[in-house]
């Protein structure tokens, strides 16, 4: 890619102004001694002045963001130019001369003149001559020392080091349906067997008979076949064909240890530009996300995610998250765009600093749960709660999904006491604002783990513990 500055050029290097011939009768310089070289008086020129240069500016689109997820579909940015208001690099450059006057002291002043251009001629004949061997082209550049050293070193634990290390480990992924609709998007080495961990809707395309394959930086292409995948987790695991027996799989960290302000480093293919690498921090954790790749069925993803302000775009998705020292603390899953929504979308949306990652403590229990037998494990409560978008809580419905009862008969929310109209409003310590917010903290548990439930009833807060259960495959 290229840029240029457009609508503004640069005039041509003003000519230096000639040596009047003869001071004028106004100047206020003194006369030389007769018989002494007279030194001419010093020209009356105006100072170089640049005017206001106007740089084309980038137009803010303006378009407000809503709150939904995902957001509407992106409308193609225009870069234009945002009135740039400058007339040019400033005022035209003019020479003053003094009209010459008969008579004088001319020919003393010529030969001053000459001795004055004869000394400064061979002054600068001899550098001339040196500068020319030097360096033919007359060019002042410098050059650094060679210090013999065949690289520079970089701290392994700064950015540069991180990335070295963990970009051999990182794969661009790419996805074609039977219908040869696809995408790109990223995934990272789980073990050293050949699995490698992405996004669900990032190979959900070629899930049923589709073609897939992932590239390492340096160059090596593998086909690649789907382990299993969960759209709810939004969390896929695929293996490679023919594996190399030289995989390194990531270090994984613990992201319930992870803190706000600390360092971020991801990894992946934006718009599908391989093996390319962003910092930031992490902005927020446990940050209520329900996100959608658009497809027909309308299914959609619900994490409690950390967010970041490292740059992700599309194709960034199924890269890993990386603390500062280089360990996988999430998957890069979703952004929140000013125009589109998920990084899973058809929409070109682009990065705005808000992007989420699945936590990685998540992530790897649902991987390993893919590799093991194939299919996805949810934690439950067994009640069905409104998806609106509220502020006052999860509201258990008074009808269940397709007919059925709205809390399970014999589940852990009818086992706990809760009732159809019951509003959950913290699950343990964590506060509930909405359906999808207790989905998404439910999820970062396992069946079998233990909860506190605090809910409203009658305008009365009540608590009760539960036994979470499980639900086996996506439905």
């Amino acid at each position: 890619m290229s840029t240029e500055n457009e609508g503004n050029t640069v005039p041509p290097a003003p000519s230096a102004p000639p040596v009047p011939v003869e001071t004028p009768a106004a100047s206020p310089h003194p006369a030389a001694p007769q018989g002494g070289p007279a030194a001419p008086p010093p020209p009356d020129v105006p100072p170089y002045v640049p005017g206001a240069h106007g740089a084309p500016a980038l137009q803010d689109p303006g378009a407000p963001v809503d709150g939904s997820w995902p957001p509407p579909s992106p409308a193609t940015p225009a870069y234009t130019d945002g009135g740039a208001g400058g007339s040019g690099w400033g005022a035209a450059y003019q020479q003053h001369q003094p009209a010459p006057k008969p008579g004088g002291r001319r020919g003393g002043l010529i030969a001053a003149v000459l001795v004055a251009a004869l000394v400064a001629g061979g002054l600068g004949g001899g550098l001339g001559y040196t500068l020319a061997r030097n360096d033919d082209s007359g060019s002042t550049t410098v050059s650094a020392p060679d210090t013999g050293a065949s690289q520079i070193k970089r701290d392994p634990n700064s950015i540069a080091g991180v990335a070295a290390k963990a970009l051999p480990s990182t794969v661009t992924i790419e996805a074609e349906g039977t219908g040869g609709r696809g995408g790109t998007g990223t995934g990272f080495v789980f073990d050293t067997q050949g699995h490698i961990v992405t996004n669900n809707h990032v190979v959900a395309e070629a899930v049923d008979g589709g073609k897939l394959s992932a590239t390492f930086p340096d160059g090596r292409k593998f086909d690649a076949e789907v382990v299993g995948h969960a759209q709810g987790y939004d969390v896929a695991v695929i293996r490679l064909k023919n594996a190399p027996s030289d995989l390194k799989p990531l270090a994984l960290g613990d992201s319930d240890k992870v803190a706000v302000g600390d360092e971020t480093i991801a990894i992946g293919a934006p718009f599908g530009l391989s093996n390319t690498v962003t910092t930031g921090i992490i902005s927020a954790k446990n940050r209520p996300v329900a996100s959608s790749d658009g497809g027909s069925d309308g299914k959609a993803s619900y994490m409690s995610a950390l967010q970041t302000d490292a740059s992700i775009n599309p194709g960034n998705s199924g890269g890993p998250l990386l603390d500062a020292r280089g360990a996988v603390i999430g998957i890069n899953s979703a952004i929140q765009s000013a125009s589109s929504g998920g990084l899973g979308s058809s929409g070109q949306s682009g990065s705005i600093g808000l992007g989420f990652a699945i936590p990685i403590n998540q992530a790897k229990y649902v991987a390993q749960q893919l590799i093991k037998t194939g299919k996805p494990v949810y934690a439950k409560i067994g009640a069905s709660v409104s998806l609106e978008d509220t502020s006052s809580g999860a509201k258990i419905t008074d009808q269940g999904v397709s007919g059925s009862a709205p809390v399970e008969s014999g589940g852990p929310a009818a086992d706990a006491g809760l009732k159809p109209g019951d509003v959950i409003t913290k699950l343990d310590n964590r506060v509930i604002d909405s359906g999808p917010t207790l989905i998404g903290e439910i999820w970062t548990h396992k069946p079998g783990d233990k909860v506190t439930v605090t809910y409203k009833r009658g305008g009365k807060e009540h608590t009760a513990q539960l036994t979470l259960g499980s639900r086996i495959g996506d439905s």
